[in-house]
């Protein structure tokens, strides 16, 4: 797996985006040899959530294809930049994979001058408008966040949870409010602090948020961040709180931890890089949600009691029968 140098990637697209406007010229036909793969994540591949998750499963399914794929990528892409990133990608790869649905909207101006490239994104929402060679993966956090709600609602001593998300866009906010939910199905009485930073990254924010929540309360944490996590971390050390983290599975790492919820995104990106492999790949909507198994989809307590373990269980049942209807990603 080769990474990128951002500076010099950037700077080596002017020539493939001229290309690309004479008629996507540069599109790679499929010839003998690995798969050649190019990895777009916006963020932080070290940041303890959706971009590292994304990351390891890259790694996962470079280690399972092995010599069938050639991957490449290429991290911290600012919204500007994306389109243009996505341009050299697609230059040189015969799969490209966006980690994130804010790349959603570049993958679709760009896929098109592109039609012999796959491209899928991670975290990509239904949209009619989506081009015939694209997919997209709904992560479906806002059912995994019920059953993280009840989690906290169960593990908290003081009768107090609260959640601090990024951007305040649907699938975010609806995260929030079923987070909410599985909390008060567990306790009706329970105190909710919900909160939005207006950034993923921003660690003071998710910081003061976190301090908000526990001043009123607040004992156990729930998130959708990226490196603003760090500042949640910060908070809940300094107070003695603890946090459910989200993505993978991490329990025995860090005692801050009491408990994970596993949305996929990795899982998604292996299954982007092996359908293409196989030659199964389709250009579909697909949600991976507890419908799709344990590595798509699960909620992990780390210290769990047998009754707290069956609780979690009877819940995914009724998520998966519709006894409890949750929203939409």
């Amino acid at each position: 797996m080769n990474k990128f140098d951002r500076r010099g990637f950037l700077a080596g697209t002017a020539g493939a985006a001229g290309l690309v406007m004479l008629g996507g010229l540069g599109a790679p036909a499929r010839a003998a040899g690995p798969l050649n793969v190019g990895v777009l994540i916006p963020g932080s591949k070290s940041d303890k959530g959706w971009m590292e998750s994304g990351y390891d499963g890259m790694k996962a399914a470079e280690k399972n294809l092995g010599t069938k794929v050639a991957v490449k990528f290429i991290e911290n892409v600012k919204f500007g930049d994306m389109e243009q990133v996505l341009v050299t990608l697609a230059g040189k790869n015969e799969l490209v994979i966006g980690i994130g649905g804010q790349t959603q909207a570049s993958v679709f101006k760009v896929a098109p001058r592109f039609p012999k490239v796959k491209f899928a994104i991670i975290g990509g929402n239904a949209d009619p408008k989506k081009p015939d060679n694209v997919s997209g993966y709904d992560v479906r956090q806002a059912e995994i966040a019920f059953v993280a709600g009840a989690s906290a609602a169960m593990l908290s001593k003081t009768g107090g949870v609260s959640y601090v998300g990024g951007l305040e866009i649907p699938a975010i906010k609806n995260a929030g409010i079923e987070f909410g939910k599985g909390a008060k199905y567990i306790n009706p009485n329970i105190k909710y602090f919900e909160s939005y930073t207006g950034d993923f990254d921003d660690v003071a924010k998710a910081k003061e948020a976190t301090l908000a929540a526990i001043a009123q309360g607040a004992d156990i944490h729930y998130h959708i961040l990226n490196l603003g996590l760090r500042g949640m971390e910060q908070a809940a050390r300094e107070k003695g709180t603890h946090i459910i983290g989200s993505y993978t599975d991490r329990c025995g790492t860090d005692p801050l931890y009491v408990a994970y919820s596993i949305t996929g995104v990795g899982f998604q990106v292996e299954y982007a890089m092996e359908q293409v492999a196989a030659g199964t790949w389709k250009p579909e909507f697909k949600p991976f949600g507890l419908a799709m198994g344990p590595k798509s989809s699960d909620m992990v307590i780390c210290k769990a009691t047998p009754e707290q373990k069956a609780k979690i269980e009877e819940i995914k049942k009724d998520l998966l029968s519709g006894k409890i209807k949750v929203l939409d990603a």
